[in-house]
């Protein structure tokens, strides 16, 4: 049986003890990191489905840690955890990207509610991100392609996230710097020279199928033509 990832990243020894072990009773796959660059190396790393974060944290504090996750992926929930009441940084944790908050003290039965709320809500939307790219089924939630019902080809995090922005702007030109700032966080050199080959990946695990392409628009970007 699958159990769901989720990242906890809370630097308080014992509250962030107490939350892994109550998940864990709960089911929950709980990944537990006591500063914000530990959590982010984490999250490159194990790819959980979920993020619970405090916002005070030594190294990276939440929202920082949040907004570096953001340029990387629009989806995944996230959850705040704060001592901290003040309406403006409550505003700020949502538009940083936050999907819910919850402030300090709580009650472990709240979080969970919470927690199940996003997954399902999750559930639903990533139903509708199963693509086909000619002879190609791309599961985007599970970062796989099939081609004419043959074995699975596993992507990587990042293939699959620059594979679903190019299908979504299928037959147009996907901006390089657009893409680049937000899947890598900046549009520099080596940035690029890393988007090249991550290009050529995916064209050699499409290349099965004669009728898709994905062009070098040159000063501009990629093409998927399909």
């Amino acid at each position: 049986m699958h159990k769901t990832t989720i990242l906890l990243a809370e630097d308080e020894p014992a509250l962030g003890q107490i939350i892994k072990e109550s998940l864990e009773t709960r089911d929950f796959n709980v990944l537990l990191c006591d500063d914000g660059e530990k959590a982010l190396d984490t999250y490159q790393t194990k790819n959980p489905e979920l993020l619970v974060l405090d916002v005070m944290m030594p190294k990276k504090d939440g929202f920082t840690l949040a907004k570096d996750i953001r340029a990387i992926d629009d989806s995944i929930p996230i959850i705040f955890l704060t001592a901290k009441s003040q309406t403006q940084d409550v505003v700020e944790g949502f538009t940083i990207g936050g999907n819910d908050y919850l402030k300090k003290p709580f009650s472990m039965e709240e979080l969970i509610v919470r927690i199940n709320n996003l997954l399902n809500r999750t559930k639903v939307q990533k139903t509708s991100e199963i693509l086909q790219i000619g002879d190609y089924t791309f599961d985007f939630p599970k970062q796989t392609l099939q081609h004419n019902g043959d074995e699975f080809v596993q992507l990587t995090h990042r293939e699959a996230h620059l594979l679903f922005h190019l299908v979504k702007n299928k037959n147009k030109v996907l901006d390089r710097s657009l893409i680049l700032n937000k899947l890598w966080g900046n549009d520099d050199f080596f940035n690029a020279r890393s988007m090249d080959v991550f290009i050529t990946k995916l064209r050699k695990k499409l290349n099965r199928d004669n009728s898709i392409q994905i062009l070098n628009v040159r000063g501009f970007g990629y093409k998927l033509i399909c």
